[in-house]
């Protein structure tokens, strides 16, 4: 009987021994197996649905279509094509300050000649007038103190024109080409007798510029403007001419 038990015993412990053993084998050939299914495969056999491939550093962003997300390389600037410039006019060239100053000028004179701004577009012209306006006259004069006709229109005509005259109005009338009042132009100049004995002789002279209206040195009211339909420079006008460059 208790031989009985003794084996009872001894076959017991070799049980639950073998239990043990085969707990421990089970658990590590369930480790193998898990590591085994997820080992992560070769990226080279990555491929994507109609066998679109992916290289590293790119964004799939549609079907067909990728973006670099790299960084991108210093990007090589076509050189811009030469383009034509046009030749501005000359008072488009000039300082802001200026263009106000021609701003004013036109208007103020279009209200004197009786014309329109965009007719006068001779702003050295509308300057040089602006600069005089007002000078009294002055016989044989030649300053802003005073000055007398002939010494204005060779003023006027070498500073906006370029055009050198002689010094008195009978000169400047010799050496013109005559026009007729109806091909009259700006810059050409009006000739008048307005005295004394010899009724041919030129005593007066003024720059047509528009409307019938020409600049001059009057003897009564200094450089202005009048119009060449008043009674008396319509009575005294001996012709007009063109000068000669």
């Amino acid at each position: 009987m208790k031989l009985n038990l003794i084996i009872s015993g001894l076959a017991a412990l070799v049980f639950m021994t073998s239990c043990n053993s085969l707990k421990s084998i089970t658990s590590k050939d369930t480790s193998s197996t898990v590591k085994q299914n997820t080992v992560r495969p070769d990226r080279r056999d990555l491929k994507f649905i109609d066998n679109i491939e992916v290289t590293p550093g790119n964004v799939v962003t549609s079907k067909h279509t990728t973006i670099n997300t790299r960084s991108p390389k210093k990007a090589t600037i076509a050189p811009t094509p030469k383009q034509t410039v046009s030749k501005r006019e000359p008072d488009s060239t000039l300082s802001k300050a200026d263009i106000e100053q021609a701003d004013y000028l036109q208007i103020k004179y279009a209200v004197k000649f009786d014309a329109t701004v965009e007719k006068l577009n001779n702003i050295p012209l509308l300057q040089t007038i602006e600069h005089w306006w007002g000078t009294p006259y002055h016989l044989g004069g030649t300053t802003e103190s005073g000055i007398d006709c002939s010494a204005f229109t060779q003023t006027v005509m070498q500073t906006v024109y370029g055009i050198p005259l002689l010094r008195t109005a009978q000169e400047q009338y010799n050496n013109a080409e005559t026009v007729e009042l109806e091909n009259l132009q700006e810059g050409d100049l009006l000739f008048f007798h307005t005295g004394g004995r010899h009724a041919r002789n030129i005593s007066h002279v003024g720059i047509y510029v528009l409307n019938n209206k020409f600049v001059h040195a009057s003897t009564s009211s200094g450089v202005t403007i009048s119009d060449l339909n008043d009674g008396y420079w319509k009575q005294h006008y001996k012709g007009a001419g063109r000068a000669k460059k």
